[in-house]
């Protein structure tokens, strides 16, 4: 009864939050730090509607020097509502272009200036990789992408996609990890206390004066010094349980 109670409150919440993200977005359209405020809109009410508690350890990403690409690990469609709360100021990010008509958060999505890429679209791929690489060394704006490309439903972390590292590389920015933990197999949404949910960012990688021939150990610098963190946090979850 109370996880069908709070899927009915965080239905409306969704519907809400997305009205007034579109009302934010029409009144500053594509002001890159609307995503940070809608994430912040659509986070915290959902938090206490589920029943959920994070705790956060992201010094690291509130200190960033803006310009960086921010990766993050995918877990389910709750990530809107479960790291919205830690994303930084001037921080947009990167999705399928099909997030477009999702009823009220695709306009949102758009209006807060996110990036939208075709994935089966190769030149408008490439043109919407240009683009970021501008404005990441230009505009003083940051951009969020989740690494693996999809959701990995809390069956450990999957293999990165190369766009994050790419764009990092061609922009000359620093890469900024956040770890949540495998909160999708704690979650207990028909009590009262729904579970703990742990999030760390990591030192920021510097990227300057790399190449793509250094892609590879990029990449797998990254995706292990995720893992190893995301196992630590889903540690210290399950001694606290």
């Amino acid at each position: 009864m109370l996880f069908l109670l709070r899927m009915l409150l965080l239905t409306l919440h969704f519907v809400v939050a997305g009205v007034l993200g579109i009302l934010l977005g029409l009144c500053r359209p594509f002001n890159p730090d609307n995503s940070r405020l809608c994430a912040l809109m659509y986070s915290r009410p959902a938090m206490w509607i589920l029943g959920l508690k994070v705790e956060t350890d992201t010094q690291s990403l509130r200190e960033h020097v803006r310009g960086a690409v921010i990766i993050a690990n995918h877990q389910s469609n709750y990530d809107l509502f479960v790291v919205g709360g830690v994303v930084p100021e001037r921080t947009v990010c990167l999705g399928k272009k099909s997030l477009k008509w999702v009823p009220f958060f695709g306009q949102l999505f758009w209006l807060a200036g996110n990036v939208l890429i075709d994935r089966g679209n190769a030149t408008q791929a490439k043109q919407a990789m240009l683009t970021t690489t501008d404005t990441l060394q230009h505009k003083d704006t940051s951009i969020w992408v989740f690494a693996e490309g999809t959701r990995n439903l809390g069956k450990g972390l999957l293999p990165f996609k190369k766009g994050a590292f790419q764009m990092a590389i061609a922009a000359g920015v620093p890469i900024v990890q956040v770890c949540c933990s495998t909160y999708v197999k704690h979650m207990r949404l028909n009590r009262w206390h729904g579970g703990t949910i742990m999030i760390r960012s990591l030192p920021a990688i510097p990227t300057s004066g790399l190449s793509l021939d250094d892609l590879p150990t990029l990449m797998s610098q990254c995706w292990q010094q995720m893992k190893d963190c995301i196992d630590g946090l889903d540690a210290q979850v399950e001694r606290a349980c």
